[in-house]
């Protein structure tokens, strides 16, 4: 996505202003005053700081260097140089250069500041890069207070101080993400939007070292964090186009994790009003949503949810072995789930009338599943779909077609119709009287 890298400019930018102002009351607070060498350093001096174009001003200020490497103002020469660096984009050159300035002034704030601020642009990091970033980040978080400047008043300090500690804080997450360390850097992703809530960018970052971690208890905190990213307006959050982008990403990723959009609105409320998640926050997993339902089907009907276990088993890899080593010669239902018999439904008898086997189906209506051979013959016939209750002992099985086969005797079985009794014969009538003769 192409949010991070615009993100990491506006975080760079958004306290620069702040850290200019306390680096220039801590300049200010300079007892006695640097004197220039000759009229020819000032006059150089006056030049770099008229030159607008900073690769110009990069080879002024070595030549000033070279010139004068002993000058009273190698301090401010080395700020102006890492000023020029990050402007052009030699991010490397200038977290150098702000060692040195920490080597002659370690509670340089805007130094420190700017070292950590800004080693989040650096590309393909090394340690010792890494190792800057993480001196200069832990002294903003560590050390703070012993930072401010004199002169500064408390109210101003304090105004500007969760600033500070959140860009400390977010650096640190970035070290020890570049490490592939993701815990420490979800760690310190939460201490910075304890800082800073309304940092989106955070939340997006925060999002991405925990699905590092590839951690089922912790894909609901992943889920959030990315909706917060997404859904969050105001100070602090993401450009338009970046918001949907993540809304976009985060919509598809909790479409497969939960296996629908049930609760996505209530995820979007949430998110948009907190930067995190209420306490027993909980998305359930599509795995935990059928486990869930499938609790609830075998508490609401039993003898189907065992059925469909026990098809589930034969139509598997391992049917066949399923099959001798369970369900062969077992009585089934037999109790199990307190399912006595199961209930099916007539396909057809075999014969018609007075059948000794039965195809019946148990799953739905129409399937035909399950072959009853009959210890004796049923009285009689009975339609396709009639209801039917039975157990018995399973003693043959084929996977295709899938057919289980039971022996049943008469007791065992209960549903079917009773034959219609026989009809009585007229009586018959009796012949009239034959007439008399006259």
């Amino acid at each position: 996505m192409q949010t991070s890298r615009i993100n990491i400019v506006a975080l760079v930018t958004a306290i620069l202003l702040v850290a200019t102002v306390l680096w220039g009351q801590a300049q200010g607070q300079q007892g006695q005053q640097p004197q220039w060498k000759d009229r020819a350093e000032y006059d150089l001096y006056v030049e770099i700081t008229k030159t607008a174009d900073h690769n110009k001003k990069l080879e002024l200020l070595n030549q000033w260097q070279q010139k004068y490497p002993d000058s009273a103002f190698k301090e401010q020469r080395l700020a102006l140089m890492m000023e020029s660096y990050l402007a052009t984009n030699q991010i490397d050159r200038a977290m150098q250069t702000g060692n040195e300035i920490l080597a002659a002034n370690p509670k340089d704030i805007r130094t420190i500041y700017l070292m950590t601020a800004n080693a989040l642009r650096l590309t393909n990091p090394t340690p010792e890069q890494l190792a800057l970033a993480e001196k200069a980040a832990k002294t903003l978080v560590s050390n703070l207070d012993e930072l401010k400047p004199a002169g500064m008043s408390d109210a101003d300090w304090e105004k500007g101080k969760p600033d500070l500690m959140a860009a400390g804080h977010t650096t640190l997450a970035w070290v020890a993400s570049q490490r592939k360390d993701f815990l420490t850097a979800e760690k310190e992703f939460l201490a910075s939007l304890k800082a800073n809530p309304n940092n989106s960018q955070v939340s997006y970052w925060l999002a991405g070292v925990i699905r590092e971690q590839k951690d089922p208890d912790k894909q609901s905190d992943v889920l959030f964090h990315y909706a917060r990213a997404a859904f969050h307006t105001g100070p602090g959050s993401l450009t338009e186009q970046g918001r949907k982008e993540v809304e976009k990403y985060v919509t598809q990723l909790y479409s497969r994790f939960h296996g629908s959009m049930d609760g996505f609105d209530e995820l979007r409320k949430l998110a948009s009003a907190s930067a995190f998640p209420p306490e027993g926050f909980k998305i359930l997993s599509v795995y935990e949503v059928s486990a869930m339902k499938e609790e609830e089907f075998r508490k609401s009907n039993p003898m189907l949810a065992l059925w469909m276990t026990v098809k589930k088993e034969l139509t598997g890899p391992g049917g066949a072995q399923y099959f001798e080593s369970s369900v062969k010669g077992a009585l089934l239902p037999g109790g199990v789930n307190d399912v006595k018999r199961f209930k099916a439904t007539l396909i057809e008898a075999k014969p018609a009338k007075n059948p000794k086997q039965l195809i019946v189906a148990i799953g739905d209506a129409e399937t035909p599943e399950v072959t009853l051979v009959l210890d004796e013959a049923l009285v009689g016939s009975a339609p396709k779909g009639t209801q039917l209750e039975f157990e018995g002992v399973a003693t043959a099985f084929s996977a295709d077609p899938f057919n289980l086969t039971f022996e049943v005797e008469k007791s065992q079985i209960s549903g079917w119709p009773a034959p219609a009794p026989a009809k009585k014969a007229a009586p018959a009538k009796k012949a009239a009287p034959a007439a008399k003769k006259q």
